[in-house]
């Protein structure tokens, strides 16, 4: 039977795969220096998830696992605080994939001017992620479920993400959940669009 669950430390190896499974190859090598590769990145990653102030903390992930197996993670945290958040991959990002990403935009407040008020009021889902093998059983709309109810519990009114351009049955898996078009964005090198519940 498979389980939403809070992540445990113990963990962070495999959460920090899903973690690059969702942002994809392609966008984990944008974010690194010409001489590093994948590796390094999920070096970083993997420190990133075992720590209790990142962005990508095991704090702020659910598992869905098969027993032991995580086959699937949701990384969300208070969009308002994303800077706070940031500044663990920021030193980290500068030692392990040797680029400086001081000047990243902002995927929790980008956007149409009309939305922004709201737009950091928002429980920023980072990273969705479910392994190959359990896909199309239900398991991501599970963890978005749960990750609504955790707004709910922090007194956050919406649960916001991107999605990438390139990526129809992701937005169609978020579309069928009840997430709306908030505007166009650009992240990691690829355009997105701003969606939320």
């Amino acid at each position: 039977m498979i389980e939403i669950k809070n992540a445990t430390k113990g963990q962070a190896t495999d959460i920090a795969h899903l973690i690059m499974m969702a942002m994809t190859d392609d966008c984990c090598l944008h974010f690194c220096e010409k001489g590093y590769g994948l590796e390094d990145f999920r070096k970083m990653m993997t420190l990133l998830v075992e720590r209790e102030d990142s962005q990508y903390s095991y704090k702020n992930t659910l598992v869905a696992a098969d027993g032991d197996k995580v086959i699937g993670i949701s990384v969300s945290y208070d969009g308002s605080i994303l800077h706070e958040l940031r500044r663990p991959f920021l030193e980290l990002a500068l030692k392990h994939i040797g680029k400086d990403h001081a000047g990243m935009d902002d995927e929790t407040q980008s956007g149409a001017l009309g939305f922004a008020a709201w737009l950091v009021q928002e429980l920023y889902l980072d990273s969705l992620a479910v392994l190959p093998g359990y896909r199309r059983r239900g398991i991501a709309s599970r963890l978005i479920s749960a990750t609504k109810e955790r707004a709910n519990r922090m007194g956050l009114p919406h649960v916001g993400l991107l999605v990438d351009k390139g990526n129809p049955d992701g937005e169609a898996l978020y579309a069928s959940i009840g997430f709306q078009y908030a505007n166009d964005s650009q992240w990691g090198g690829h355009p997105m669009k701003h969606l939320v519940l």
